[in-house]
């Protein structure tokens, strides 16, 4: 996915630290979509789980590009006007170009499968493409943002968000949070390393849970190696 977006080095933790991210992200999803089946008594399950899923959590509202190339969210995306008022339609909002995380979007059939077996239950090939896509497109954002770290300090120019419920505070940061300082991004040169892919990790997770827990996982899976 890396190579889709940029000729930067890739650093084996950073390849180690994104398929974690992502692996956490799908965990998160499909237990959502487990539950929606559950109540319908049901393991198998299908693209209708997955819409109630995004819509009990919205920390789990990722890959949105993939939304507007599958019949399972046609007509959920919502209404979008141009300058003018007029509705622009799906096949405008695609845009002329397929992008390549759609177009490559079968890569990860195999660990969808693998990780639908670990939660205990199977799919339909409609929401296994599902999955396959959502996975590829969060994948391709997330190697984009590490890149656009190492060449614009990205993380740091727009910042992050971590929303809170009124009258509470906001969660203390991770350890490790900050950002690489400016010299260590230049010692880094053009490679995207491990942290880089959590700095992108923050940009893509808005906050909550999710985002703590894959930051949490993606260091533990690293832990053994460097972090360049």
């Amino acid at each position: 996915m890396f190579r889709d977006v940029t000729s930067m080095h890739v650093s084996r933790p950073a390849a180690w630290a994104a398929a974690s991210v992502t692996r956490t992200v799908l965990t998160e999803i499909i237990d959502g979509a487990r539950s929606a089946a559950a109540e319908e008594a049901r393991k198998k399950l299908i693209p209708r789980d997955l819409v109630s899923a995004i819509g009990r959590n919205v920390e789990i509202e990722v890959g949105c590009q993939w939304y507007l190339h599958s019949p399972t969210f046609h007509g959920l995306t919502g209404v979008l006007y141009d300058a003018e008022g007029v509705i622009v339609s799906v096949r405008e909002r695609r845009g002329a170009r397929r992008p390549s995380a759609v177009a490559g979007a079968h890569r990860f059939e195999a660990g969808v499968r693998k990780l639908l077996r670990s939660q205990g239950v199977t799919a339909v090939p409609a929401m296994v493409r599902d999955l396959d896509g959502i996975a590829s497109v969060f994948l391709t954002d997330l190697a984009r943002d590490a890149a656009v770290v190492v060449r614009e300090d990205g993380a740091r120019r727009f910042g992050t968000v971590t929303p809170v419920t009124s009258g509470e505070p906001a969660a203390p940061p991770l350890p490790g949070e900050s950002l690489r300082t400016p010299s260590a991004r230049r010692a880094a040169g053009r490679t995207i390393g491990r942290d880089d892919v959590l700095a992108a990790t923050r940009i893509q997770l808005f906050g909550g849970d999710l985002r703590r827990r894959a930051l949490t996982e993606a260091r533990e899976a690293t832990r053994n190696t460097s972090a360049g």
